[in-house]
């Protein structure tokens, strides 16, 4: 554990939207050689498009999966049709403007509404396990905002509406 607040220095500062990080692969590498075993392996586990519960989690990992669980669901009942959703209160997270916009305007939005509720919970945690986790939570949300590329998109996008004769 003492050795966590070496490896926690080492770490650049994560702003939302700023390509200058670590990718996920070399921050696991770095916290292989700083980490105990255990530590490890729970980081290593951690997925921020998994969000089912898992009797190995942490508490914390339960509290993230949770709130993306609660989202996904939110979002579902959020683009049903009106007379469907009717008795599914949408949290005002999601209210009015989160769904508005393009494609890609709303999946950073969704993004943004990911990482700010990491940046609370990260808030009590500094040199321990959890702020481990919620930095690499960010990652991935950081590799998964800069993937986004016009030009393979809409070449993705053709392809598959190429109507073949």
């Amino acid at each position: 554990m003492d050795k966590y607040y070496y490896f926690a220095s080492e770490l650049s500062l994560l702003d939302f939207g700023k390509d200058s990080f670590i990718n996920c692969d070399s921050f696991l590498t770095e916290a292989r050689k700083w980490m105990s075993d255990k530590d490890f392996k729970m980081l290593e586990s951690v997925d921020i498009n998994d969000f089912y519960q898992n009797k190995k989690d942490t508490a914390l990992v339960r509290k993230y999966k949770h709130f993306e669980m609660s989202l996904r669901e939110d979002l579902f009942f959020k683009r049903k049709p009106q007379e469907l959703s009717g008795q599914h209160r949408i949290p005002e997270v999601l209210e009015p403007s989160i769904l508005e916009g393009s494609p890609l305007e709303v999946e950073k939005k969704l993004l943004r509404l990911r990482w700010n509720f990491i940046e609370e919970c990260a808030e009590e945690h500094y040199f321990d396990l959890g702020f481990f986790i919620f930095y690499f939570l960010k990652l991935q949300i950081l590799q998964k905002l800069f993937i986004f590329d016009k030009e393979k998109g809409l070449g993705a996008f053709d392809r598959l509406c190429e109507v073949k004769v």
